[in-house]
């Protein structure tokens, strides 16, 4: 099994894009080499590859993370299953990971959400777009600090709040604070609890 992200930057046209396409790929690149693992196509869109299946959904909010502190935003769809064609490009390669991620993501638009899972199991889907859904009230309105913090908490999970400020250049009582901001503690609690669910579909 697998999981597949599918994905476009919101109101790409509205920016200049040699300003974030390689702010994009500097992210992607965090999840393997492209083509094989990732790859940016129609000047917009990208799909990521992650094969550990419960880091798809930490790969997916730092994902958005980022772009929130470059001021952009993501529609991002995550899918689950199979990979039973493998290309040189991600973008070719097939399997129900890749349907159910590509099927998902032209759903997006029409349902107003910017993230959103299929895994196969369609009572695991209710619940986790549903709790997706709530957490995305306050990702969607991430401010450039506070999607600064979340990325480099993330990306630094063995640091205290002294040495997150180092790298932030902040003192700890400023850390406090945009981890409050950001609801950081209840995204990784939606995390954990999705990485507790997700193995129960690897046994399935």
């Amino acid at each position: 099994m697998t999981s597949v992200i599918t994905g476009d930057i919101i109101d790409s046209r509205k920016q200049k894009s040699k300003d974030w396409v390689e702010d994009l790929k500097k992210i992607l690149s965090r999840f393997g080499t492209s083509p094989t693992d990732w790859e940016v196509y129609r000047g917009d869109e990208f799909q990521i590859e992650i094969k550990n299946l419960e880091d798809a959904l930490c790969a997916a909010i730092l994902t958005k993370a980022y772009l929130r502190s470059l001021k952009l935003d993501a529609r991002m769809s995550i899918g689950f299953g199979d990979k039973t064609h493998n290309s040189e490009k991600i973008s070719e390669s097939y399997g129900s990971a890749f349907i159910r991620s590509g099927e998902l993501f032209e759903t997006l638009k029409k349902q107003k959400v910017t993230l959103a899972m299929r895994t196969g199991d369609a009572a695991m889907d209710e619940k986790m777009n549903l709790m997706l859904q709530l957490a995305l009230t306050f990702m969607d309105n991430w401010l450039v600090q506070s999607a600064e913090f979340v990325t480099t908490a993330i990306e630094n999970p063995t640091l205290s709040q002294e040495e997150l400020g180092h790298k932030l250049g902040i003192n700890q009582a400023a850390v406090s604070r945009r981890q409050k901001r950001a609801h950081f503690d209840l995204v990784m609690n939606l995390d954990s609890y999705f990485r507790t669910e997700i193995k129960q579909l690897k046994t399935l």
